[in-house]
């Protein structure tokens, strides 16, 4: 009997390469079960341990890195905007900014993993590119 032929169009080191990209994005969703680091540290954990292996990998994990860190930058200011103009009664209508926030993370992170599992690299919109 012929051993059966294997139908896996994509060679396995590719599709570890992809698995790796994949969770350089995905992994930023630890930031929902540890909050305020999990969001950068996952993904630079895997950006550090794996892009010397890959240059995909190394693309990946800075593209995902300086996402999170825009978005901190971008929680954190709107944060202390909210606490100032709170003073002045203003700050509690840009509360639900924080959310729309949040859900674009969360929208972006999917698409770019997604993307990721295809073979393709992700732009994230709006991310301001402080590790090249």
């Amino acid at each position: 009997m012929d051993p059966l032929p294997t139908t896996s169009a994509v060679p396995a080191a590719e599709k570890n390469v992809r698995t790796w990209t994949v969770l350089c994005h995905a992994s930023a969703f630890l930031g929902f079960f540890i909050p305020a680091a999990g969001h950068l540290g996952g993904p630079l954990i895997v950006w550090l341990l794996k892009r010397a292996d890959s240059p995909e990998i190394d693309e990946h994990g800075k593209e995902s890195l300086n996402f999170q860190i825009s978005m901190f930058i971008y929680t954190a200011s709107l944060g202390v905007i909210c606490f100032i103009l709170m003073f002045v009664l203003i700050g509690f209508l840009l509360i639900p900014l924080f959310a729309i926030l949040y859900v674009a993370d969360i929208v972006l992170v999917i698409i770019a993993s997604m993307k990721a599992s295809e073979g393709q690299l992700y732009r994230y919109p709006l991310t301001i590119r402080l590790i090249k």
